[in-house]
């Protein structure tokens, strides 16, 4: 699935965006609003991963998602 659609659906994309990352919380949910950069950004703070890890982390979420 591509980011487009993810934004689009955003709203119902939150639930498994925490499901895989459950230290974001619904602020996180509201500031990243579909941004995958945002989303990406957020990893790193939440988790303490490098950037690299991080995108690594959203590409493999977005096909299974």
């Amino acid at each position: 699935m591509n980011w487009d659609t993810i934004k689009g659906n955003w709203k119902q994309a939150t639930g498994k965006v925490k499901e895989q990352w459950g230290k974001l919380t619904d602020d996180d949910m509201t500031v990243i609003e579909g941004r995958r950069d945002q989303l990406v950004g957020r990893i790193q703070e939440r988790y303490g991963v490098a950037k690299d890890e991080a995108e690594r982390q959203v590409k493999d979420w977005e096909t299974r998602y």
